[in-house]
């Protein structure tokens, strides 16, 4: 598997779209610490399929989104496309379509992930396995991420036999097989289920059997108690009616017992009146015997208690008095009923009697009449069967025809009516043939339009990619042009803040002699060691201060053979000028043997700093390097530092310019490219709206002529058949 390019738009610290391009051969991203070179590895890990957040050094899936800054706000997604070379089609088949693939995992907050493939969504499981077969997946060994050498080397076997697989090619067949262990498991929890359920189902039918059987039963049982409760009925009927006869029964028993009390009672009032005829007589009597006064008052009370008693059985006697009257008054009306019935009962007989007389004679000529009679009753009875018959055929022939008739006219009405609206079903299929005819001619046209369209928009796309591709490819010379100089500037601001820090820390604000010397690269080190630590010496300004006094110049004897005086290669104070005629500058191995022709105050210095004095002193610059040395070499560096700053910093700002004027160029092609991608989508739509309209107007096309068909056919039909009507 070639990887060409990898996109990246709001992951991590890349929130601005960004494209790394891998070329032939081998891709480096070199950087320093923190500028994002582990997220382009995980940006690779993500895009084929990583879900787990701490392989993205995250909390969650969402933290790869960039989150804001302080001048820039968060965004809400953030995408990772990558680009694969496919000429060679050894992709599987729902990818080989193409000669480039296309891979795109969109991150949206709160919303999760979703994956295209060439425009098309797939499943996180489908790119999982398109990487896994080229051994290139998200877990793969061929992703080093840091500390996972370390991982490896300590790593189980079963680890390492992972890491073999991915090796030998074979993780998407494990991948596959995994996949059908989890189908099949779930195929036999599924048959578990399966089973638990038709054990389930066979309990339910056997209780429904017994409910079944108990339904049977109870209706047997509801039969039968129905005709239990018929005969109870039936018996409860036949005791109520016994229990009538016998209350008539015990009614006349009662009447009879109504007069024995009434005779009672006649008799009671008869003893009473005599008794209320012998009362005045005693109560005359009772003024004159007190002693019999007790004893009538006794009998006075039982009198009146007996009356109460009277009056009360009175009462009851009334009320059995006309009870028995209604009794009696019905009894009345019982037996005139019943006379009435005996009347009519010996009038039938008397004319039973009067009948019986002569009834054989009149028996026989009955019989013979009779026969006679029969004879004429058989014959007219067939004949009115005959007329009868005949009377209904022809009812039965004349409602034939008369509903016959009536058919046919519904018939032809019906079909006259159908034959109507199959006319102006015709009418209106031809309008609408017509109608679909011309829609299927303006979405033919439309169709065209959108066609040209789109293949407009198609080369205008093609031409915007092959610009934006090669102005891509500009960017990014262009961007590394400028990362290289901006480094290139940055290393050298920084060696020249350190050369400068160091030289301000050991610097006397001007006041050493050090400090105001210009000397000619390569020439530190003799001049370091001609003048030494006298250079830390400022200079003098009047008796009372040390230092460098400036004094008129001398004519020195001259150099032993020939040697050139340091002063050619050193421009410092008019002090220095005795010092530097009075040193010359030989080379290492003439320094020994010119030092014996040298002349008081006169000193030789090689360009390595070795030193020979006039008064037999030397020095080797192995043996003592001079500090003052180091520094005019410290000073000599940071100003040739300062130079190529300054020819570092234009040709970055250079390339600075050019590549903001390529980005430019670029957001515009981009721009540019989203517009032609627009218009293409929207030419697409055009054209696909404008096949829908014109598979529409065909089909209603085809569906108007079949209706017109159906309607002639239909009207045709309806019009035979309202002539056969």
């Amino acid at each position: 598997m070639r990887l060409t390019r990898l996109r990246l738009n709001g992951f991590k610290s890349f929130v601005d779209p960004t494209d790394l391009v891998i070329h032939e051969g081998l891709t480096g991203v070199v950087g320093p610490n923190g500028c994002g070179k582990s997220n382009l590895l995980e940006a690779l890990r993500g895009v084929r399929g990583e879900n787990r957040p701490t392989a993205m050094r995250g909390g969650g899936m969402e933290d790869v989104i960039f989150a804001g800054a302080a001048s820039r706000p968060a965004r809400s997604h953030a995408e990772v496309a990558l680009t694969i070379d496919n000429t060679e089609r050894l992709a599987p088949a729902g990818f080989n379509d193409a000669d480039q693939i296309e891979i795109v995992r969109r991150i949206t907050r709160d919303a999760g992930s979703a994956y295209r493939a060439n425009g098309k969504e797939v499943r996180a499981r489908d790119v999982q396995m398109l990487f896994a077969d080229a051994s290139t997946g998200a877990q793969s060994p061929a992703l080093v991420r840091q500390g996972q050498i370390a991982e490896l080397i300590s790593a189980k076997p079963r680890a390492r036999r992972r890491i073999l697989e991915e090796a030998a090619g074979i993780a998407g067949l494990y991948a596959r097989r995994h996949e059908a262990e989890l189908r099949l498991s779930a195929a036999e929890t599924n048959l578990g289920r399966v089973d638990d359920l038709l054990g389930a189902l066979s309990e339910q039918i056997a209780t429904l059997t017994r409910q079944a059987r108990q339904a049977a039963r109870y209706r047997e049982i509801g039969e039968a108690l129905r005709r239990a409760e018929g005969m109870l009925l039936w018996r409860r009927f036949r005791e109520a009616d016994l229990a009538v006869v016998e209350a008539e029964g015990g009614m006349r028993e009662r009447i009879v017992a109504a007069g024995q009390a009434e005779a009672a009672v006649r008799k009671a009032r008869e003893g009473r009146e005599a008794a209320e005829d012998a009362l005045p007589p005693r109560r005359e009597e009772e003024a004159i015997a007190g002693a019999v006064l007790q004893r009538l008052l006794v009998s006075r009370d039982q009198l009146a208690e007996a009356e109460g008693r009277a009056a009360r059985a009175i009462e009851e006697i009334r009320g059995k008095i006309a009870q028995l009257d209604r009794d009696a008054e019905r009894e009345g009306q019982l037996n005139r009923d019943a006379a009435e019935t005996i009347a009519r009962l010996e009038w039938e007989a008397e004319a039973l009697e009067r009948a019986a007389e002569g009834e054989a004679e009149k028996l026989a000529e009955v019989t013979e009449a009779a026969r006679e009679a029969a004879a004429v009753l058989a014959g007219a009875e067939a004949g009115l069967g005959r007329l009868t018959e005949d009377a209904a055929r022809l009812a039965a022939r004349h409602q034939s025809a008369a509903r016959l008739l009536s058919d046919a006219r519904l018939t032809m009405a019906r079909a006259e009516a159908e034959a109507a609206r199959a006319l102006a079903e015709a009418g209106a299929a031809e309008t609408a043939r017509a109608a679909a005819a011309e829609a299927q001619e303006a979405a033919a046209e439309a169709r065209e339009a959108a066609a040209a369209l789109a293949e407009e928009t198609e080369a205008a796309l093609a031409e915007t990619e092959a610009a934006r591709a090669a102005a891509q490819e500009r960017e990014a010379e262009a961007r590394a042009a400028r990362s290289g100089a901006e480094g290139e500037a940055n290393a050298l601001r920084a060696e020249v803040a350190a050369l400068a820090r160091l030289v301000e820390r050991e610097s006397q604000a001007g006041h050493q002699m050090l400090d105001r010397l210009t000397v000619t690269p390569g020439w530190e080190a003799a001049v370091g060691a001609a003048l030494g630590d006298d250079l830390r010496a400022g200079e003098a300004e009047g008796a009372a201060r040390s230092g460098w006094a400036g004094l008129p110049p001398l004519d020195p004897a001259p150099l032993p053979g020939g040697v050139q005086p340091l002063a050619a290669y050193v421009a410092g104070p008019p002090a220095l000028a005795r010092r530097l005629a009075f040193t010359g500058i030989v080379g290492r191995e003439d320094g020994a043997r010119l030092q014996p022709g040298l002349a008081p105050g006169q000193r030789l210095v090689s360009p390595e700093g070795d030193l020979w004095r006039w008064d037999g002193f030397r020095a080797s610059a192995e043996d003592a390097p001079q500090a003052s040395a180091l520094r005019l070499k410290q000073l000599n560096r940071l100003q040739t530092l300062k130079r190529d700053l300054e020819e570092v910093a234009a040709r970055a700002e250079g390339a600075r310019q050019a590549h903001e004027a390529l980005t430019a160029r670029l957001a515009d092609l981009a721009r540019a490219d989203q517009m032609a991608r627009e218009a293409r989508r929207s030419a697409e739509a055009r054209l696909a709206e404008a096949n829908r309209a014109l598979a529409r107007a065909e089909a209603d096309g085809r569906l108007a002529e079949g209706r017109l068909e159906a309607a002639r056919l239909a009207a045709d039909r309806f019009a035979e058949e309202a002539g056969e009507a």
